[in-house]
């Protein structure tokens, strides 16, 4: 008998927590325009928060902003991300300082990620997923999402790092995407 009020009491406590973050969660795909209109000019926004949002996040990346918002595939990844300040986190608050760079607009900051995308996309035949990767906003965030003070040091009027991505083409980007990636790796020779 108690177990079984353990268990009711138990699904009553899921249910008020699945109630309570009701407000959070988008089920529907379209419910992503109302963050469109809802949003505040990017210098107005102190704190980005996550939202669980699986339907616009592709599988292969852990969260996306949007409009001033971090959307994620779970609930208890959102969780995650709203309790600490880690390198997601970090990546995407770089966007919401570049969008704050890029005339303080939103239309603005798109227009000019939607540019850089697609004038990289040729790219993409000859690096995987180039398009994403060689955008200039990409590749500033990627290079300091690991860096604990960069937004504080080098983000108050804005992240600009972008700027000096965009000045090169896209196929100079992609070599010295390369050559990062090919000074990280290990020399796996050195180990039995």
């Amino acid at each position: 008998m108690s177990t079984n009020s353990s268990y009711q009491h138990r699904d009553t406590e899921t249910q008020r927590i699945k109630k309570d973050s009701a407000p959070l969660r988008l089920r529907n795909p379209f419910k992503l325009l109302w963050l469109m209109f809802k949003t505040r000019r990017p210098s107005r926004i102190s704190e980005m928060r996550a939202v669980p949002e699986n339907f616009w996040l592709g599988r292969n990346y852990a969260a996306m902003m949007f409009f001033g918002h971090i959307i994620a595939h779970t609930q208890e990844e959102c969780d995650h991300i709203n309790a600490t300040n880690g390198s997601v986190k970090r990546h995407e608050t770089i966007h919401l300082r570049q969008a704050q760079a890029c005339h303080n607009s939103w239309f603005c900051y798109y227009i000019i990620y939607i540019w850089y995308y697609l004038r990289a996309l040729p790219m993409n035949r000859h690096l995987h997923n180039a398009a994403y990767r060689l955008n200039p906003f990409e590749m500033e965030a990627y290079e300091h999402m690991y860096e604990p003070d960069y937004l504080e040091k080098h983000c108050q009027g804005g992240a600009n790092g972008w700027r000096r991505y965009a000045r090169m083409k896209p196929s100079e980007r992609a070599e010295l995407l390369l050559k990062k990636h090919q000074s990280q790796r290990l020399d796996c020779s050195k180990f039995p």
